[in-house]
């Protein structure tokens, strides 16, 4: 158990059985009445943020994460397979538990799989992924005068707006934390 005096952004707290990851706190003495801790917390498995305020001193329960780097293997049905790259054991995530970073797994990519009592709690990729454009508009000859855009569908079927000098089978990089182009790589 912590009081709000330890709130540090990026520290998991349980609350209630669900696992929040603190994103933003500010502690606040109104003029009048009780101070109070004002936050934003991150749903760890549904990513969804929320914002909940809590009494100056409260104390909540701390959780516990112990975070391993993994590497994804492959999809197996409803299951993503990883390799503990310490331990080289492989361990199945279902679906719910990877949700919306599976827009970024590509076949060889090292992750962060935070665990929680044994269980992972999630998937954290990498600030850059690298993946092949499948799917995009030709590029018209003078259209990059403009410095416009155009839809490519990546290898994982993620859609993201690309230069027009980008073509299918090129490889570009992506940030994970927007889900924008960054670069073209070779």
């Amino acid at each position: 158990m912590i009081t709000t005096a330890d709130f540090r952004n990026g520290i998991t707290l349980d609350l209630d059985g669900t696992l929040y990851t603190l994103v933003y706190f500010q502690h606040v003495k109104p003029g009048k009445g009780g101070a109070f801790v004002r936050t934003r917390l991150k749903n760890l498995k549904t990513g969804a943020v929320i914002e909940k305020t809590f009494r100056a001193g409260e104390r909540v329960e701390l959780a516990i994460l112990d975070k391993r780097r993994m590497q994804y293997l492959y999809r197996d049905g409803t299951n993503y397979l990883f390799m503990d790259l310490d331990t080289y054991e492989q361990l199945p995530i279902s679906e719910e538990e990877v949700g919306e970073t599976a827009k970024y797994l590509v076949e060889g990519v090292t992750v962060e799989v935070p665990l929680y009592e044994g269980k992972p709690v999630g998937v954290e990729p990498p600030v850059f992924v690298d993946m092949e454009v499948v799917e995009t508009a030709p590029g018209v000859k003078g259209d990059t005068a403009s410095g416009g855009s155009k839809p490519a569908t990546l290898e994982t079927g993620l859609v993201i707006n690309v230069p027009f000098f980008i073509e299918v089978g090129n490889r570009v990089r992506v940030d994970t934390r927007s889900g924008e182009y960054v670069e073209r790589v070779e």
